[in-house]
């Protein structure tokens, strides 16, 4: 396909909660200029379209018993294709794997984020190769089995998101794409009202480490 008159470099941020900016304080959704797709795009400037693709409750892989549409595999390509052409695609996702109804390790959630990375790759919304940025998400803290999310999620997520990361690298870099541990950002940290969820000055940090990255 010709895409001679699109100049602009395009980047889709695919993505769950934290993509689509959840605010636990509001039990609602952080502004245009708090958002960390957003100030991507405020930071990168003119010549660069940043796309957010944020939905609450996404998963990698698994289709949820309790919610439908929330299986990122199965929404990936329509997706993509409905925003190429495509320069780069940021994938943040695998906290919600790690819910207790899915029965899943670290190890495993590793593997189905790999699946979907493999169908990205191999998407026909590219505008030239492939440039995948895979984004560990900041670990869900322990506290978080107290607090309002405890029972959607149930028990034991916070070690399977602790081990997430070390997992998820070599299969992100063994497929040729971009790795960012976001729980090794400084100043990315999620918010004490739910042990699960950026701060606001969590999405600026983020935001600030994806364009240093984005840019290279």
């Amino acid at each position: 396909m010709d895409y001679e008159n699109i100049t602009e470099r395009r980047i889709l941020v695919f993505g769950d909660s934290n993509t689509y900016g959840y605010d636990p304080e509001r039990d609602g959704r952080y502004g245009e200029t708090e958002r960390y797709p957003c100030r991507i795009q405020a930071l990168l400037g003119p010549g660069w379209t940043v796309i957010e693709e944020g939905l609450p409750g996404r998963t990698a892989v698994f289709d949820d018993p309790v919610t439908e549409g929330l299986c990122g595999l199965s929404y990936l390509t329509p997706c993509m294709m409905s925003h190429a052409p495509l320069d780069t695609l940021v994938v943040m996702l695998g906290t919600n794997d790690t819910k207790e109804r899915f029965g899943c390790n670290a190890y495993l959630i590793a593997q189905g984020i790999g699946r979907l990375l493999k169908k990205a790759a191999d998407t026909d919304a590219w505008r030239d190769k492939p440039d995948i940025l895979a984004v560990c998400p900041a670990p869900i803290v322990p506290a978080y089995e107290s607090l309002v999310f405890r029972n959607a999620l149930g028990g034991g997520c916070a070690e399977k998101a602790a081990a997430l990361a070390q997992e998820l690298e070599p299969v992100v870099l063994q497929l040729g794409a971009r790795f960012l541990d976001a729980g090794r950002v400084p100043g990315v940290e999620v918010h004490p009202l739910d042990g699960i969820h950026l701060t606001r000055s969590a999405h600026a940090a983020l935001a600030q480490a994806l364009v240093e990255v984005l840019k290279t």
